[in-house]
Formats: C-alpha cells, sequence, structure tokens
C-alpha cells in the first residue's frame, strides 16, 4: 500500500516509505535546507514572544503553545482531560493514548461533540453566514461559541476547506445556493474518526449540496465505497437541547441540496480517479490536508494527474519548510509556481503538535498553498 498520505512522517516513516530520492532535481541541496532550518529556529528563538502561528484568539492560547508542549508543561492528554474530552467520542485520537485505545476498532459511528450546547455548534447558527469568515475569532463570534470553547481542535478541518474555498474560489458563497458542489479530499486518516465535525459544512455553505470524496490508502478496504449522509450538526450531551428533536435536521434525506454528503475510497488519487468519474464525481475543488508532498514518490502520479485535469488543488502541511520543500516539487511537475503562496491557515489547528522531529513548532494544516 502506498503512503502516499501519511501523516506525522516523523513517528510513521519506515523502509518501505517511498521517499523522494536526494539525487532528484527538486530535492534541495542539504546544505540550503538546513540554513534556511536554522534561520527558522534563530528567527522564533530571537523574537522570545508567542510565535505567530499560536493563534491568539482562544483562552487555551497559552496551554496550546508549542512552547508549552515542547517543555512538558502541558501534553495533549493534560489539555483534553481539563475539557472533560480525553478519549472521548471524536476526540479520542487527538491524543497518543486515545489512538492507541481505539485501535483496534477502525470504524466508529458518527459521533457527537461530548460538550455542552453552549461549548459547540450543535444547531444551526443565529444568522446568515458573514461575507467572509477570516480567522477563528470571526468563526466563534458568528456561532455564538465562548473563546475557551476546544473545539477548534476538531473544527480545523471543515474550516480549512472553507478557507480553501476562499482561496480559489472567484464566485461567492450565493453563486453555490442550490446546486451541487463536489470536493476531493485526499488522504484522511484522523477524520475517518471525526467525521461528525463536518456536518458543520451545512452551516458553512448554506443551501449547497456538498460531496465529499474521501480517498487516501488509509480508508480500510471494508470501507470503500461507504456513502455517509451528514443532515444535522453533531449534537451536544444536554439532554432537553433542539439538537435532539427531529425538527432540528436540516432536511430530509431525499433533499440533498442542504445535506453533506461524503463518500470513501480507498486507494491513491491516480488510482481511483477513473472510478471517480463513472459516479459523475467531478470535483471543483482538490484538497490535501497535511499533505508531505515532499517525503513520497508516491505523490507523483497524482500531481501529473491534478496538472492534466486543471482542477483547483490546495495543499497543506505541518510547517513552512516542509511546504517549501513541497512547491519546489510540484513546481518540477508542473513547469510553474504555485498560484496561491505559501500562506499561514487562519485556521490551523490551535495546539501544538507533540514529539515533532523538526525543530520548528508545527500545527495540523498549519500552511497552505495551492495550484
Amino acid at each position: 500500500m502506498s503512503l502516499q498520505y501519511k501523516r506525522h512522517r516523523s513517528e510513521t516513516t519506515n523502509e518501505n516509505s517511498q521517499k523522494w530520492d536526494s539525487t532528484e532535481p527538486w530535492s534541495a541541496p542539504e546544505k540550503e535546507v538546513a540554513a534556511r532550518a536554522r534561520d527558522l529556529l534563530l528567527g522564533a528563538v530571537a523574537a522570545a514572544k508567542p510565535l505567530p502561528i499560536a493563534p491568539s484568539l482562544t483562552s487555551f492560547t497559552r496551554e496550546a503553545t508549542v512552547q508549552q508542549v515542547r517543555e512538558r508543561c502541558e501534553t495533549r492528554c493534560s489539555f483534553l482531560m481539563k475539557r472533560g474530552v480525553h478519549c472521548s467520542g471524536m476526540w479520542m485520537y487527538e491524543c497518543r493514548c486515545g489512538a492507541l485505545t481505539n485501535s483496534q476498532c477502525p470504524t466508529r459511528p458518527i459521533e457527537g461533540w461530548s460538550l455542552s450546547g453552549s461549548l459547540c455548534p450543535c444547531k444551526g447558527p443565529p444568522s446568515p453566514i458573514p461575507k467572509q469568515i477570516t480567522c477563528w475569532k470571526d468563526y466563534y463570534e458568528w456561532r455564538c461559541i465562548p473563546l475557551y470553547s476546544p473545539v477548534a481542535l476538531l473544527l480545523h478541518w471543515p474550516l480549512t476547506l472553507y478557507w480553501a474555498n476562499q482561496l480559489v474560489m472567484s464566485r461567492s458563497l450565493d453563486d453555490i445556493v442550490g446546486k451541487k458542489f463536489c470536493i476531493h479530499y485526499l488522504g484522511p486518516e484522523k477524520e475517518l474518526q471525526q467525521l461528525g465535525a463536518f456536518g458543520e459544512l451545512i452551516a458553512l455553505f448554506p443551501g449547497a449540496g456538498v460531496r465529499i470524496d474521501f480517498v487516501g490508502p488509509a480508508i480500510p478496504q471494508e470501507r470503500d465505497g461507504e456513502r455517509i449522509d451528514i443532515c444535522s450538526y453533531a449534537q451536544c450531551t444536554d439532554r432537553d437541547c433542539e439538537c435532539k428533536s427531529d425538527m432540528h435536521f436540516a432536511k430530509p434525506l431525499s433533499d440533498r441540496s442542504c445535506s453533506v454528503t461524503l463518500q470513501l475510497h480507498a486507494g491513491c488519487y491516480h488510482d481511483v480517479y477513473t472510478e471517480l468519474m463513472k459516479q459523475d464525481s467531478f470535483p471543483d475543488l482538490i484538497i490535501a490536508p497535511n499533505a508531505g508532498i515532499a517525503a513520497y514518490k508516491s505523490w507523483l502520479p497524482t500531481i501529473e494527474l491534478i496538472k492534466e485535469i486543471k482542477v483547483p488543488a490546495v495543499f497543506s502541511d505541518f510547517c513552512e519548510e516542509a511546504s517549501l520543500l513541497a512547491t519546489r516539487c510540484v513546481s518540477s511537475i508542473t513547469g510553474s509556481l504555485p498560484s496561491i503562496p505559501i500562506q499561514l491557515n487562519p485556521f490551523r489547528q490551535p495546539l501544538a503538535i507533540e514529539d515533532s522531529a523538526l525543530l520548528l513548532p508545527c500545527y495540523s494544516n498549519c500552511f497552505l498553498f495551492g495550484i
């Protein structure tokens, strides 16, 4: 099985990994990579202040910064324990012990927030979506969620998708009302256990029929072809909340215009693309979160395919250096610079990654670029 979309390379790399060969023309000289990494690290240390990629919006920012995580003042487990969601529901895979506990149960049902209704978006928004939401603070205020709520740790998946659409699409959200909006989502892993969070796309793309085709080798063969219809928001834990009532559900399954449809496809994108076309699933957008393009040669045919079909594609990675190396690999195939230059993702996950092999700040979905 290809490791094309494998996450957390520092933890998962093995002798079978299809690494980009250092002799390839898109590989930067080691001295250049080392110099750039040193400059990035020295710049961060010299600043002696919270790094700009640690969001300043939430009350838990101080606990979530890379300094706190690296110095073991805070771990993901302790962070989640304080909020009562450790090893619970969709939060299961946000720490190592949760992932290990649940490793023998790869298939999980759509789950709720494991939070009270005041802390999560379990109902529709009280007002229409603004013309553009540009940061977590905007989103929290629109959804009437207090800034100390940890939901951003899960919502970075759908919000990154929303932001990718904002970057590549010239049309407004009003232009897709009543229409099908198809997304090809490459390399899901953790997302497969957090599908309930994608119900938030009902609010982010109001009135549109959102279809997401998840494609990746981490999808179990027994789930290949599985279809999931999400017609309501993930529920809270309050028994008397309106999210438990039948009236809360967005629309009946027969009305696809206001639902989110997910379909799973096991394998690499270039291998399953033909089958996707048979299902009338030509994408409006391709997204590859935490892609790690520079790490695996099996990305080569996928990038060539994306170039051929001329569909906007957005990639994210854990740090700026990984994104820089990825753009070099992509440009060696496309023959041009990225149409969307490397930039911070305002909807990155606001909790630093533990035990990163890089001596650089790393966050899930931290930097974006697009072709």
